[in-house]
Parts: C-alpha cells; structure tokens; sequence
C-alpha cells in the first residue's frame, strides 16, 4: 500500500477528509504520519481516532527552520512516505524539506490560483469581489503558493455571505483533494 504524510496546523478537516478516503478505499493508500506544528491542535484529535501517527513540534523550540525540518524530513523517511499533503500546514517549506521532496510535497489553497494567495485567499476573494470561488491543488515549490498546478475547481457565487463561500470552498476540498492524492498515486 502507498504511504503518504500530511501537515496540518489547525483543525484537520483536510487531514480526516483524506484519512477517511483511504479508510474507505477511495485512495489506495495509508496515511502514515501527521505532522503538526501547533500543540493542541484540533487535528490532533482527529489523527488519534485514524490511528495515525503524529509528530507535532513547536518551532521555537528549535535552532530555526533548517532544524526542524531536518527533524521532519528524519520521520519523513522513517515512515516511509512517498507524497507529503499539506493541509492547512500554516509555514513555508524551506529548502531542507524541498531538498530531500521536492516534486513529492502537493498544497491544498482555498483560492483559484494564481490570484489570492497566502494566508487569506477566501477573505482576499470575497473582498475584492470575485464571482467564481474555488480551490486549487498545486505542488510545492519555494515561492509562496506557487509550483505547478495540479487541480483546480470552482464555483460561482453572487451572494453576500462569507460563511456561505467558506463552506462551499470547504465542501470542494474535502472532494478535489482526495480525487486528486488517488490520481496522483496512480
């Protein structure tokens, strides 16, 4: 069976819709590792009831970046895993992570790329005031939300309700990116 990692920092909606996908077969493959950065995080939880093993860090608490990474990309490897799916995973990968898998290190960004990246790419959206939402899958390269596009799904809204386009780019995701790790791994 394929192995795959996921990172998370927040509330792991992305980690359990792919955690549950390959409980159900839907991805023909085990989620091996979750790595989070944020202690007591809400993902946490989630991974304990799928039996995935966690590695959940605090940055501070490392000699910067190129450390931590270097931790992560040890557990990487001991894991076994061949794709790394960052889901919500709030920090930039560095060049320790990208040196050791680049190419295998996919995003998931709730807005339709290349417009609107960052931290806020629904709120940025809404207030610029776009018609077509949506949610792009790209891979991960060392610009912010840049690398190739792998998948992208949209929707048009004309309403005023940002809860409303939250939970329509939440509902894409938690399909596209599932749809999109299989493809992958195939």
């Amino acid at each position: 069976m394929r192995k795959i990692a996921v990172f998370a920092s927040g509330s792991g909606t992305n980690y359990e819709a792919i955690a549950q996908a390959c409980a159900e077969g839907r991805i023909d493959a085990e989620v091996v590792l979750l790595v989070c950065d944020k202690p007591g995080a809400k993902v946490l939880e989630r991974a304990e009831r799928f039996g995935t093993e966690t590695f959940v860090f605090s940055p501070r608490s490392y000699d910067g970046k190129a450390a931590y990474e270097a931790e992560i990309v040890r557990r990487l490897d001991a894991s076994g895993a061949e794709l790394v799916c960052l889901a919500g995973y709030m920090r930039i990968v560095g060049e320790t992570l990208l040196a050791s898998y680049g190419g295998r290190i996919i995003n998931i960004h709730p807005a339709l790329l290349p417009s609107f990246k960052g931290a806020h790419g629904i709120k940025d959206a809404f207030d610029y005031g776009v018609k077509v939402f949506g949610v792009t899958i790209h891979y991960v390269d060392a610009t912010l939300d840049g690398g190739r596009i792998i998948a992208q799904r949209g929707f048009e809204y004309y309403g005023d309700d940002i809860d409303e386009v939250e939970a329509k780019i939440h509902a894409i995701e938690h399909q596209l990116y599932p749809e999109t790790i299989q493809k992958l791994l195939k």
